[in-house]
């Protein structure tokens, strides 16, 4: 898209899980432009979703376990209600698997029950404990020695990839202009609002959230504000092969410490299975970008696992990643609006950040609504978009002999690993929030993703691809 020569009402710095989620929120809350309110959603990357929203453990909080009467308590809350149901609306998929926090000492069996009344305070209560005969019957592969567990049956797990795909894809076809690979690099202040100057050009907007993730401070900073440092924490994750589902039936927790809630063990909705994170601070300049596996950080999450599932470690790890979580000196989300400089800012967004995204977008619209953007209390008819499935408990279009009937693309099958089929990667082509790289095309069918990592199908994925995605490798 050019870059634009009149002013928006309001700009979106960051285009992860926050701003798509308040793009979406926005856009669907008033009318369409030239009726409504010109909006604006910029990111950096290439690609939507491309940071931190893409490497978590992909999975739907309560908030159980959160500190009860924090600004992140009440939105993870929030955001897992509202989740849920735009899951079902678009057809995103979701497991209620539920979880086990699983305890492996006397001190963490001790502590069991005060996090089962923490649960109450934050609205959960159907947490129930479990013996240890209890606790292996529901998970036999479990490694020896668990005292017992917490059982909380609402935890779930989600796609990761077609959930900021599903707000961005709303967000757009409401008439917000997207705009990839737009850095902010100044912002100048003006009577009528910002002068965003980036490496395409000089964006005007009266208003501006800065919803920028690991750079939330830095975009602060060009405006004089020094409320939060982010201090970059990187986890690292093992992917492990897809017969590895039947062994895991739960989410795995540990008893969770002032880092995080430790190295788990998670099924996906992709059919895989997860171990880790790890809880790395990293400091100095290469911190923000430092989201890269190490040796030392796989050898840790295997000396987990043998500990926590040693048959785990009888399967496949097929890949690994890391991700950059946006850690601050805070102990709660930093959303803060500045109304003498039309901003509000959307910072230190942890890991709870997926499962909140949808109670952060409405609780930062009311405060701009505070501040006289106008919105309406309940959006505007609009019909979802339907995502792709990528969940292997549901129909993928390869499974449907209705869909194939009508477009034989959809029988196609080019990655043997995933079952992706030359349908689907023609609709991310073309979709309304388009795949211009391998990455992105990853993340919205799967392609290259399975077991041998697109050995057996890239030269296909390629020809397919040629004239979207350039410069493959």
């Amino acid at each position: 898209m050019p870059t634009p020569t009149t002013p928006y009402d309001l700009t979106i710095i960051g285009a992860g899980l926050t701003g798509t989620a308040l793009a979406r929120h926005l856009s669907t809350h008033t009318p369409p432009h030239p009726m409504g309110p010109r909006l604006a959603l910029l990111d950096a990357s290439d690609d939507i979703g491309n940071a931190t929203s893409k490497a978590n453990t992909a999975i739907l909080h309560t908030g159980f376990d959160t500190t009860p009467g924090t600004l992140e308590s009440r939105l993870v809350r929030d955001g897992h209600r509202r989740l849920l149901a735009h899951a079902q609306a678009t057809g995103i998929p979701v497991e209620p698997v539920g979880a086990l926090l699983i305890a492996w000492t006397e001190d963490q069996l001790a502590a069991l029950p005060a996090l089962a009344a923490k649960a109450v305070r934050n609205g959960v209560h159907d947490t129930r404990p479990l013996t240890p005969a209890e606790l292996y019957a529901r998970e036999p592969h479990l490694g020896p020695g668990a005292l017992g567990a917490l059982h909380v049956p609402g935890e779930s797990i989600i796609c990761p990839f077609t959930t900021p795909l599903s707000y961005a894809t709303e967000a757009v076809r409401a008439g917000v202009d997207l705009h990839l690979n737009t850095r902010v690099e100044r912002i100048t202040l003006t009577p009528e609002g910002h002068e965003l100057h980036t490496n395409r050009g000089t964006f005007r907007t009266h208003r501006l959230v800065n919803a920028a993730g690991l750079h939330a401070d830095t975009i602060d900073r060009l405006l004089g504000i020094d409320d939060f440092t982010i201090t970059p924490r990187r986890g690292q994750l093992l992917v492990f092969a897809k017969q590895s589902r039947q062994l895991v039936r739960h989410i795995l927790l540990p008893v969770p410490t002032a880092l995080g809630k430790g190295v788990l063990i998670t099924p996906t909705v992709f059919g895989n299975v997860l171990l880790g994170p790890t809880a790395e601070d990293l400091t100095g300049p290469d911190a923000r970008t430092a989201n890269h596996t190490t040796p030392e950080g796989i050898a840790h999450l295997l000396e987990h696992g043998r500990h926590l599932m040693p048959a785990l470690l009888d399967t496949p790890v097929i890949t690994s990643y890391a991700g950059l979580r946006t850690a601050t000196e805070h102990d709660d989300y930093r959303i803060r609006a500045h109304p003498h400089l039309r901003y509000l800012t959307i910072g230190g967004i942890r890991s709870t950040g997926l499962s909140a995204s949808l109670g952060i977008a409405a609780h930062a619209a009311g405060l701009l609504a505070e501040d006289g953007f106008p919105l309406a209390d309940t959006p505007g008819p609009a019909e979802p978009p339907r995502m792709p499935n990528l969940g292997e408990s549901f129909p993928r279009p390869h499974q449907r002999p209705d869909l194939i009937a009508q477009d034989p693309a959809y029988g196609d099958i080019v990655c043997p690993c995933e079952n992706v089929t030359r349908g689907e990667i023609r609709d991310a082509l073309t979709a309304t929030v388009p795949a211009r790289t391998p990455g992105g095309l990853r993340r919205r069918t799967r392609v290259q993703a399975g077991h041998c990592r697109g050995e057996l199908c890239s030269a296909a994925v390629r020809a397919l691809t040629a004239d979207h995605i350039p410069d493959q490798p």
